[in-house]
């Protein structure tokens, strides 16, 4: 369906946005001026899918590939006013109101995106990604350009259903060191580091910020993720999925292996976030994976180790989600620790 291919392209605007964002946090980092380096990363990141969505309008549909006549060509005001139309006759399809918050922020209009994403948010409250689309467009819209008032509270608010979701950590550091709270921004932004791949220009950049805040804020820099894991925990998970729940794997799965504090609050000491293409899957859980650098493995003898598939993306665990454990260990285990997966949420 047409709807489907647009929730591609919607993904593809996410990679163009991380994309984007790097040499503007490096510029920020030089010239000192996080707020309008910030509004200037967004309206390039939002400008530059413009192109792609022209270009799938100029080709045609998917249906072509299966021998179909290829359709018309539609400019992107007709599909817009074909998506506009389905949610006049269809108002609680969450799926369509977040394309078209997307499509908007595509077309560079943040207000109009705003008032998608708080459609969606109407029917789903708890929706992270419309939590971010709202706090992101609206600071496109302010004039200054600050995250603050209601798009901090969502903002607050996603990280707080999703503890792995990389542009709620983003936008919230932003917003923290607009503030000028700068040692909360770094905390924060430590909370992302171990979400993404280790070595990438992405992780590189957000290193960078990391350091610019903690020189702001009179802090000593910390060291780079990974920098103590020879002398750190370091818990060897090796996680298999039961046959008879296979079949409920699906495309798009996430793949989350955890540690966390014996008793003491939810938040993981350790996580890892897989796209599960092969079983078993093997993983070393260490501090650099911690969420914030003081609630880790070091700081714990025992923790437990768990694993879920989510359908949602999300951490936080929902209906449908497959899940399994292997207890409590002592995290100066060098044993292999195996789970398997054997339970629907």
């Amino acid at each position: 369906m047409i709807f489907g291919f647009y929730a591609i392209v919607a993904a593809m605007l996410a990679v163009a946005l991380a994309l984007v964002l790097l040499p503007m946090i490096r510029r920020a980092r030089e010239a000192g001026r996080p707020r309008q380096v910030f509004a200037l990363a967004l309206a390039i990141a939002l400008a530059l899918p413009i192109a792609a969505v022209g270009l799938y309008f100029a080709v045609g549909t998917p249906v072509a590939l299966n021998g179909v006549p290829k359709q018309a060509p539609m400019n992107i005001d007709q599909a817009l006013a074909e998506l506009t139309q389905h949610l006049a006759e269809k108002p609680g399809d969450v799926q369509g109101w977040m394309l078209l918050g997307q499509t908007y922020g595509a077309m560079q209009k943040p207000a109009e995106a705003r008032d998608a994403y708080g459609k969606v948010l109407s029917l789903d409250a708890n929706n992270t990604g419309a939590m971010v689309g709202w706090a992101e467009a609206d600071s496109v819209v302010r004039p200054d350009h600050t995250i603050d008032g209601r798009a901090l509270e969502l903002i607050e608010r996603a990280v707080q259903l999703d503890a792995t979701n990389q542009r709620g950590l983003w936008l919230l550091g932003i917003s923290q060191f607009q503030h000028q709270k700068f040692a909360e921004a770094a905390t924060t932004w430590q909370r992302l580091q171990p979400l993404l791949d280790p070595g990438s220009k992405v992780a590189q950049a957000v290193t960078e910020q990391i350091a610019v805040a903690q020189s702001r804020a009179g802090i000593a820099p910390t060291p780079a993720p990974g920098a103590d894991v020879a002398t750190g925990p370091a818990l060897q998970v090796e996680v298999d999925l039961s046959p008879a729940l296979k079949a409920k794997l699906a495309p798009g799965d996430t793949l989350f292996v955890y540690a966390r504090a014996e008793q003491g609050p939810p938040m993981p000491l350790a996580v890892a976030k897989l796209a599960p293409t092969a079983w078993p899957v093997h993983v070393t859980l260490t501090d650099a994976m911690a969420m914030m650098p003081q609630h880790n493995l070091s700081s714990v003898q025992r923790a437990f180790i768990g694993a879920r598939v989510s359908k949602s993306g999300q951490a936080i665990a929902q209906s449908g989600d497959l899940e399994g454990d292997a207890g409590v260990v002592d995290v100066a285990d060098k044993n292999p620790i195996k789970l398997t997966i054997d339970k629907e949420h």
